[in-house]
């Protein structure tokens, strides 16, 4: 199985969150895991948020970053070429959903392309996991 993460996912393997211990699950049970080239920045700006908001300490900032950037390298990441742009506008426009939702629904929707079957997404985002249900 190939699990889709999205930022709202990802977060929890690096941040101990509720549901933490689900992804984690997930993702050490996929055979692959993917996301958008854009969830790098999404994630570097949450990290960022959380420090600052002094949810995350320093040194535990300072980790996260660093795991991320070691982990990163072994994700499918999806490149956000013109044509994903033009797909994820037109997703933003008929879902309702924010710009970088919008993204991660038209990389999803590429990967549905080539492994509809064995293909899940994680979110925790309502309005992008119920938008990914209508895809299929």
């Amino acid at each position: 199985m190939t699990l889709y993460c999205d930022s709202s996912a990802l977060v929890k393997v690096y941040v101990e969150e509720e549901h933490s211990n689900d992804v984690r699950a997930r993702l050490g049970a996929a055979d692959a895991v993917a996301t958008s080239a854009v969830t790098y920045v999404e994630m570097r700006a949450t990290l960022a948020r959380l420090h600052r908001e002094r949810r995350l300490t320093t040194p535990a900032f300072s980790a996260a970053k660093r795991q991320l950037d070691r982990q990163w390298p072994a994700l499918l990441v999806l490149t956000t070429s013109d044509d994903l742009l033009a797909t994820a506008a037109e997703l933003a426009e008929s879902h309702g959903l924010r710009a970088l939702d919008s993204i991660h629904l038209a990389a999803f929707q590429e990967l549905l392309a080539c492994i509809d079957d064995d293909l899940e997404l994680s979110t925790f985002d309502d309005r992008l996991a119920q938008a990914a249900r209508q895809l299929r």
